[in-house]
């Protein structure tokens, strides 16, 4: 099977360099950031997917994105937080290492946030107006 993912790891490379980590992961600015304090859990263990991961890698992961979102939630006083993982090429994945954004969200950063990460397909995010156009 040909690697969806062939380029070198930007996060093995830049992992010396954390905002924050525990035993298993380190936090990473995002470089292309959506919002202000736009921030990466990674693994320290290079794997392609979270859920290869063992449980206990898995939960210092969850519990680096609850001490980052309560950082940044301190620091930026955002509105909201998008947290998420794009699991997959087909899911979005572009990087093939494992990684959960945490994206803080203010008000007024788009003119309806409704849906959140349900704008990944378009046509099925709005489903408060009762449109299906599958």
């Amino acid at each position: 099977m040909l690697n969806p993912f062939p380029m070198p790891c930007p996060f093995c490379s830049t992992a010396a360099d954390p905002v924050a980590e525990n035993a298993a992961a380190v936090a990473l600015p995002d470089g292309f950031p959506v919002s202000p304090g736009h921030t990466l859990v990674v693994p320290r263990r290079h794997v392609a997917c979270l859920f290869e991961l063992e449980a206990g890698e898995r939960a210092a992961v969850w519990e680096l994105v609850a001490s980052l979102r309560a950082r940044l939630a301190a620091e930026l006083r955002p509105d909201g937080f998008n947290v998420g993982v794009n699991d997959g090429e087909a899911a979005g994945q572009t990087v093939g290492h494992a990684h959960v954004h945490v994206i803080p969200r203010y008000a007024g950063d788009v003119p309806d946030p409704r849906g959140g990460l349900r704008w990944v397909v378009p046509a099925k995010a709005d489903y408060w107006s009762g449109r299906d156009e599958d």
